[in-house]
């Protein structure tokens, strides 16, 4: 496959024995993406979130956009490695883990596949100022295939609906 590009988000919110705490992972994480071979285009500044669901831990959340010649299924088997390399996710959905990794957008379009589960546009983007914010910082002009929106414009929308909280 002929290299395309992929909007990452990146989330922390657990230290990490080795890499320390949440921003840190996030730095350790993007060079884990780069030693697999994958190019980093642009990252985010690392921002902190409140957590979705049962977490009571504030995250560090950013995003990257990377280039590479793997399918989608293909990445989202290598950062899923990526992801176990840190640490294994423990508990319900939500809850708190040392590195989530999360396909975003595709500069394809639209991409869905049921097994493992992979929907490009992820399908909470458009509700999730966490990913939103950190994504508008570096490509505020990609569109949402589903909506026809820029990253910009979602992220507006969004906290104009749901203003930003401290964590």
């Amino acid at each position: 496959m002929p290299e395309t590009c992929f909007l990452i988000a990146l989330g922390s919110n657990q230290r990490h024995v080795r890499h320390g705490s949440p921003r840190r992972i996030i730095s350790a994480a993007m060079a884990a993406l780069e030693q697999q071979g994958l190019t980093i285009l642009k990252y985010s500044a690392t921002q902190s979130s409140r957590p979705v669901g049962p977490s009571n831990r504030a995250y560090a959340n950013a995003a990257a956009v990377i280039k590479t010649g793997l399918y989608p299924d293909e990445l989202l088997a290598l950062l899923k490695s990526i992801e176990s390399d840190f640490g294994k996710r423990r508990g319900q959905p939500w809850s708190r883990r040392v590195l989530d990794l999360d396909i975003i957008l595709w500069s394809e379009g639209s991409y869905s596949q049921n097994n493992p589960q992979l929907t490009i546009p992820h399908t909470m983007m458009r509700e999730r100022l966490f990913v939103l914010h950190p994504a508008a910082e570096i490509v505020p002009k990609w569109r949402d295939p589903v909506t026809g929106l820029t990253i910009k414009q979602l992220a507006a929308h969004l906290t104009a609906i749901s203003p930003p909280r401290k964590p």
